[in-house]
C-alpha cells in the first residue's frame, strides 16, 4: 500500500537538500510555495502542465528577488522541486519553452485560443479535460503569458478582467477565482517588494555606520600614533 507523503515529509526533504539557513524574510515564502506545490502534487486530480510550471518558476523568481546570499537561490529552488518529487530542470525548461514559443502570438489570439504555440496546445488540452485541477500557480502562469504578450494591457483592469472571463469560460475555471488569486498575487508582490526595499535601506544604513566606525577607529589610531611620535621627539630633544 502506497503511503501519501505529508507536508512534514516535504519539509524534511527540503531541509536535508538545502542545509544552509533560509533568510528569515524569505522563509515563509519558500515554505508556503513548497506546501502549495506539495498539496497539489499529492492530489489525484492534479496533472502537471507547462503553464503550472511557468507559474511556479515566475512566482519563485519574483518573490526571491534580492535574496542574499545570491548563490543559494538555485539550491533553494532545486530543493523545493525535489521535496515534492519534481524535477527542477523540467520546471525551468518547460517555463522557458512556453515563453519562447509565444513569438507571433497576439493577446486576442491567446485569449481566444487560436494562437500561442505550446501555450495554446496546453490550454486546449486543459479545456478538454473535464477534471482539470485548478491552482493559484496555474493562474500565475496564465497571467505571466498575458504579461509577456502585452505588459501594458494587464494594467488595464477592464481588459484583463475580460480576458480572464473569456479564458475562465473556455477552461471551465471560475473567472472570479482567477481574478481574486491574481489580485492577491500582485498584492503580495508589492508587499515583498516593499519589505525588500526596507531591508536594502537597513543594510545600506548599517554599511555606512560600519564605515563610519572604522574611519573613527582609524582616526583615533592615527592620532594616538602621532601623540606617541611627538612624545618620543620631545624626549629625544630633552636628552640632547
Amino acid at each position: 500500500m502506497n503511503t501519501v507523503r505529508t507536508v512534514s515529509d516535504a519539509k524534511r526533504t527540503f531541509y536535508s537538500l538545502h542545509t544552509r539557513p533560509v533568510n528569515s524574510i524569505y522563509r515563509r515564502i519558500v515554505e508556503e510555495l513548497m506546501v502549495e506545490m506539495h498539496l497539489l502534487t499529492v492530489n489525484v486530480e492534479f496533472h502537471y502542465d507547462p503553464i503550472y510550471a511557468l507559474g511556479v518558476v515566475t512566482s519563485f523568481d519574483r518573490f526571491m528577488q534580492g535574496y542574499r546570499p545570491e548563490q543559494d537561490v538555485d539550491s533553494i529552488f532545486t530543493a523545493i522541486c525535489k521535496a515534492v518529487d519534481g524535477n527542477p530542470q523540467q520546471y525551468r525548461q518547460d517555463a522557458d519553452r512556453l515563453i519562447n514559443a509565444l513569438g507571433g502570438t497576439s493577446w486576442d489570439g491567446l485569449v481566444g485560443l487560436t494562437e500561442g504555440g505550446e501555450a495554446l496546445a496546453s490550454l486546449q488540452q486543459i479545456a478538454s479535460h473535464s477534471k482539470f485541477k485548478y491552482s493559484r500557480l496555474f493562474a500565475i502562469g496564465l497571467y505571466t503569458l498575458l504579461e509577456k504578450l502585452d505588459a501594458e494591457a494587464i494594467k488595464d483592469s477592464e481588459k484583463l478582467q475580460a480576458a480572464l472571463t473569456k479564458l475562465g469560460t473556455s477552461l471551465n475555471v471560475v473567472a472570479d477565482k482567477l481574478q481574486k488569486d491574481l489580485e492577491l498575487y500582485r498584492s503580495n508582490l508589492e508587499k515583498v517588494s516593499q519589505a525588500q526595499a526596507a531591508m536594502a535601506e537597513f543594510v545600506e544604513a548599517e554599511r555606512k555606520k560600519r564605515e563610519q566606525r572604522e574611519q573613527e577607529k582609524a582616526a583615533k589610531a592615527s592620532g594616538a600614533a602621532e601623540v606617541s611620535q611627538d612624545s618620543g621627539s620631545e624626549t629625544s630633544s630633552q636628552e640632547s
